[in-house]
């Protein structure tokens, strides 16, 4: 009886210690920001992808213990599955047209590219009959050549070949053909095992097949198409979704399952369950992006580190060596400074400089003119020129009209950004500053806006991701979410001009 009792106790305790382990591992997955193992995921994928997918799916499982639920057919047809039921939270085409056809009708979120891949025609290696067949014209010359095609209304490969080849072309190729199916898959099966002796395929899918020669051709050639990823709207778990994504996109997981099968994957983030991302802004922009931000690391699940400061300190650190992930610089002169890790700069907005004043004292101050800053005894605000992209292009302004030398005994702070000279102007500390414009909208019951009659008085506001930043896709999206048609309207609200419309150079 006793050693019952002791066996049911020492199962007890073996029970007991299981479940607190469990509950830690859960709750170190919640305050790490990964996902919780409750969580299934509905994956619409592309058939032809499917092999690298579930080894990406069974790796995900393994490390996160969360269900992904894959659901293979053409990539055409499953965007009709999408759109007829409205239900999942992952889609994985074969070709970034699906993806657009999916924006145009508002099916999907944030898209992440995966590989690319090129068309081939396939055909048996050990098969007489084609072993000479190198070109278009081989194929098209072949007697009784039993071609299998995929359909192009289900499948991404019978579409791309079919704008690839040509309407005239594609008609010979169809019209040739034996029999046509909903994916590559059944055509690469369908040649190997001899129901069709010429098909067209993936150039990543002829790899996984022994015996199966490609034949490459320049119109297939010529345009390389991209496999991509999505969120869908209608996911009701679009964060662990996104860290699904982010997982198989990542250089060292998801995508190294691609690069065995041969496929040319991109050049993916860094892998990390909770991704730090740094962001350096001078502090015009604050307004404009903080909750943007706020937003983008709540639905992502990431931790985004704001350094808001005056673009002079911004641009040192950077020249010091630390370089963030995102710059967005007050004006273009301090961007060009650090050009060199931002490959791709935008210019997203644009701001006026202006003077302000307070409203009780505009009448008897009687400011107009920037040489009315030179009035003996004015209290003036500037914002520092070797801290703020504003003092610097205030002092260039003030030094054109020869006014800089006669100001400075007015000066009574040059702070490293225009909000706190707004805070003082309004409570009256300062008789008057120069500010942006962008400063003002909030203050306008406190503070008289005089506007600067001069083409120097502008400022734009580039925006770049670093070069070399291990989450440059993540950080990409951030910048599409700061370039999106909601982050526009609180731009122009600010009192920003949008440039982010605007064709880049």
């Amino acid at each position: 009886m006793n050693r019952s009792f002791g066996g049911v106790a020492a199962l007890s305790v073996c029970a007991l210690a299981a479940l607190i382990s469990m509950l830690v591992f859960q709750s170190q997955r919640r305050s790490t920001g990964g996902p919780s193992s409750q969580t299934e995921l509905t994956f619409y994928c592309a058939a032809g992808i499917r092999k690298p997918v579930e080894k990406v799916i069974e790796d995900y499982f393994k490390d996160y213990g969360v269900q992904v639920n894959p659901s293979y057919a053409g990539s055409g047809a499953l965007l009709s599955k999408i759109r007829g039921s409205n239900l999942g939270d992952l889609y994985l085409a074969a070709s970034i047209a699906y993806m657009k056809d999916a924006r145009k009708v508002d099916l999907i979120d944030e898209v992440a590219h995966v590989a690319k891949q090129n068309l081939v025609f396939v055909v048996r290696k050990d098969e007489k009959r084609t072993k000479n067949i190198k070109t278009l014209e081989d194929i098209l010359s072949v007697k009784n050549g039993r071609i299998y095609l995929a359909d192009p209304k289900v499948a991404a490969i019978g579409r791309a070949a079919r704008k690839m080849l040509g309407e005239e072309t594609w008609k010979k190729v169809w019209d040739a053909k034996i029999a046509s199916v909903d994916t590559v898959n059944m055509v690469a099966n369908g040649i190997t095992t001899k129901v069709g002796d010429i098909g067209i395929v993936w150039d990543a899918t002829a790899k996984q097949y022994d015996n199966l020669r490609a034949i490459r051709i320049p119109q297939f050639e010529a345009k390389t198409k991209q496999i991509a990823i999505s969120i869908l709207r209608s996911s009701k778990h679009p964060t662990q979704a996104l860290h699904f994504l982010r997982y198989l996109t990542a250089r060292d997981k998801g995508l190294v399952r691609f690069k065995e099968m041969g496929y040319r994957v991109v050049e993916g983030d860094k892998w990390s369950s909770s991704p730090r991302i740094k962001v350096f802004a001078g502090g015009l922009n604050r307004p404009a992006i903080e909750d943007i931000i706020a937003e983008f690391q709540k639905r992502e699940g990431v931790t985004i580190e704001p350094n808001y400061n005056g673009c002079g300190i911004l641009v040192g650190q950077m020249k010091g060596g630390t370089i963030p992930d995102m710059y967005f610089a007050c004006d273009t002169s301090f961007m060009e400074q650090v050009k060199e890790h931002f490959p791709n700069i935008i210019d997203l907005s644009g701001t006026d400089m202006v003077m302000i004043v307070p409203k009780s004292k505009q009448a008897k101050l009687g400011i107009k003119v920037l040489k009315d800053l030179a009035k003996p005894g004015l209290k003036v605000g500037i914002c520092s020129p070797e801290h703020s992209a504003l003092g610097h292009l205030s002092q260039v302004l003030l030094q054109k009209h020869e006014l800089w030398d006669s100001i400075k005994a007015n000066l009574r702070d040059s702070p490293a950004t225009a909000d706190v000279l707004v805070t003082q102007v309004a409570a009256g500390g300062l008789d008057v500053a120069i500010v942006y414009q962008a400063n003002t909208t909030r203050r306008t019951k406190d503070i008289e806006v005089i506007a600067i009659q001069d083409p120097l008085a502008t400022a734009v506001q580039p925006i770049a991701v670093a070069g070399a930043s291990d989450h440059r896709h993540l950080t990409n999206r951030l910048l599409d979410k700061i370039r999106s048609a909601e982050a526009k309207k609180r731009f122009q609200e600010l009192g920003f001009r949008w440039l982010g419309d605007k064709k880049q150079p």
